[in-house]
């Protein structure tokens, strides 16, 4: 598990980067990854993206509100396997005033497409204190 609390933390996720046009996260597929077949779960997948996405976002957003998923559509391309590190990129294909649209490849080590996706965000209108943005940056900033 890494620092980073709730599910990311759970499934081991760190961030490389993270910048308002670009995060970049990584993960290692181990055995709490995989389906009762034995193969990667694509759940796993939907869950990064989310998140990842979500990050960006948020980083985007900034103290003008909070985001939340509305939609995640998870394309599955090619099996990985236990051991292989998964780098997760969010990059922006739309970002407006009510809503955000967040493409996302997941490839191995060798820079094979993994699995591909689409995370719609809406940007609710909420105050946001600047405790909660200080603690959320330096939760999600690279170490």
């Amino acid at each position: 598990m890494t620092q980073i609390a709730g599910l990311d933390g759970i499934l081991g996720v760190e961030h490389v980067e993270t910048t308002a046009d670009r995060v970049v996260a990584q993960f290692t597929i181990g055995e709490h990854h995989l389906q009762p077949f034995g193969i990667p779960h694509g759940g796993i997948y939907c869950a990064v993206h989310e998140s990842t996405a979500s990050v960006a976002g948020q980083i985007w957003l900034g103290d003008r509100g909070i985001v939340v998923g509305t939609n995640n559509s998870t394309d599955f391309i090619r099996q990985a396997k236990v051991g292989d590190t998964i780098t997760v990129t969010a990059t922006p294909i739309h970002r407006g005033r009510s809503q955000q649209l967040w493409h996302l490849d997941s490839v191995d080590e060798g820079g094979r497409l993994i699995a591909q996706g689409q995370v719609r965000l809406a940007n609710l209108d909420r105050d946001v204190s600047h405790d909660v943005i200080a603690r959320f940056t330096s939760a999600y900033a690279p170490e």
